[in-house]
């Protein structure tokens, strides 16, 4: 295959990705937490920085976006509804436009909740989904600037894509959205195995990246809000299944386990 990745830990539980056409060379990276690990990525494999691709603006996602820019020249290319809060930006995308990284032709689905411009970076041939802070492993972000249902009904564009589209995602919460996903959905064989292999990934200093849609769709009960049974199991049978998220988001913001 044309495509190489690397994940780049950076900060406390942030990540970044390198993507890089071997054809062409082109090299992106998605979203830039801090410099430094990235950098280190690049030099390690005597990569250049072509692209920098940008899901929002919070600062955990683009601190180091003006210094990469500045040392490679690479094009920055971002929500165009964060424009003004995204330093560096050259190019601005709204939904279903094209984003080139050499070769590789992916395009941009908005997916507001977490931010009220967010978007993420889907690479249908080389079956990649770049979810930022809609879609984690067994979890989602928080949605800070749009009601709960908002980022529900983004969610569901995300998991109506392919089961073999593989996901990573802006950071590494998956052993608390494991243990959080079996407090509500404990009855569930494919979680209780997948929380097992998620402890001793863990426990060896392992990332549980990539996920893969097919895996959510299983595992993850904030994709599940329109099942009568997780409803009913969090006491609100019959309930719209955006009330439903917005309890099982509720839920999550105060588990301790």
């Amino acid at each position: 295959m044309p495509v190489e990745l690397r994940l780049i830990p950076c900060l406390a539980d942030n990540y970044a990705v390198l993507l890089r056409d071997t054809v062409t060379e082109a090299t992106a990276v998605v979203d830039a937490p801090e410099v430094a690990p990235i950098l280190a990525a690049l030099e390690r494999e005597n990569w250049d920085l072509t692209h920098i691709l940008v899901t929002h603006h919070h600062a955990d996602h683009t601190a180091g976006v003006e210094a990469l820019k500045a040392r490679f020249g690479a094009t920055v290319i971002g929500p165009k509804a964060e424009r003004d809060a995204i330093a560096g930006l050259d190019f601005t995308v709204v939904d279903g436009d094209p984003v080139a990284v050499g070769g590789l032709v992916g395009r941009v689905l908005e997916t507001p909740g977490h931010t009220k411009g967010h978007i993420v970076f889907l690479f249908e041939d080389e079956r990649l989904l770049f979810s930022g802070d809609t879609l984690f492993v067994m979890g989602c972000g928080r949605p800070f600037e749009c009601p709960p249902p908002v980022l529900w009904e983004s969610l569901l564009r995300l998991r109506a894509l392919p089961d073999d589209i593989s996901v990573y995602c802006g950071h590494e919460y998956t052993l608390s959205n494991a243990r959080f996903a079996m407090s509500v959905d404990p009855d569930n064989a494919a979680l209780a195995a997948r929380l097992e292999e998620v402890e001793g990934l863990r426990a060896a200093g392992t990332p549980t990246l990539p996920t893969s849609i097919g895996a959510e769709k299983a595992t993850n009960p904030f994709l599940k809000a329109d099942d009568p049974e997780l409803a009913a199991r969090i006491g609100l049978a019959g309930a719209d299944p955006g009330a439903v998220f917005t309890e099982l988001r509720n839920l999550k913001n105060n588990f301790r386990g």
